[in-house]
């Protein structure tokens, strides 16, 4: 009875797979193939400036054209991501510096994870989630393994949303395999 068990199990486990492979595929293919910004190119900002910082006492709202439920709400003009729980209660908020590439308005999902990788911009990367394409390059947020957060080069297509290692961990955790990304302005 064991044997079939575990066998029954790993058929399962493997239909699983195969469904968030073939689920994540198709959020792959739908997403947008262009960037918000005509040109590619991130906002204007002095050569290794982070983002601006948030003062804690003062969390910034989560936009209202991001719609409502569990989701990862990022604002490209703001720098800025929110893990927002499914009752809107206490999102956690924090910068990020922006990919040279940027996703297109509108929600995703997540459509692919990587605990560690080398980034686009050639930087070993962990807590990857994926969840766009633009220009063929992989949108998706990351934190870089020496925990530095520099402007990406200018002169190279990159997709790497980056956030500090602690907020990596916290994105890790919060955006699984279809959760659900919205791109806002």
């Amino acid at each position: 009875m064991a044997r079939s068990s575990s066998g029954i199990v790993a058929g399962l486990t493997f239909a699983a797979l195969a469904a968030i492979g073939f689920l994540g595929y198709q959020a792959s293919a739908t997403a947008p193939e262009h960037p918000v910004r005509p040109s590619g190119q991130a906002p204007a900002v002095a050569q290794g400036q982070a983002p601006a910082k948030q003062d804690p006492a003062k969390p910034a709202a989560v936009p209202a054209d991001s719609g409502t439920g569990t989701r990862v709400v990022y604002s490209i003009s703001q720098k800025r991501v929110w893990l927002v729980p499914e009752d809107n209660s206490q999102p956690k908020t924090f910068a990020v510096m922006p990919s040279t590439l940027h996703p297109a308005t509108g929600a995703y999902v997540v459509g692919s994870r990587a605990g560690s990788v080398t980034g686009s911009d050639g930087v070993p990367v962990e807590h990857v989630v994926r969840f766009a394409t633009t220009d063929g390059v992989v949108i998706g947020f990351s934190s870089r393994v020496d925990g530095a957060m520099p402007e990406p080069d200018p002169t190279k297509k990159t997709g790497g949303i980056r956030m500090a290692r602690a907020d990596g961990d916290a994105m890790w955790a919060f955006a699984t395999i279809g959760a659900k990304v919205v791109v806002v302005p």
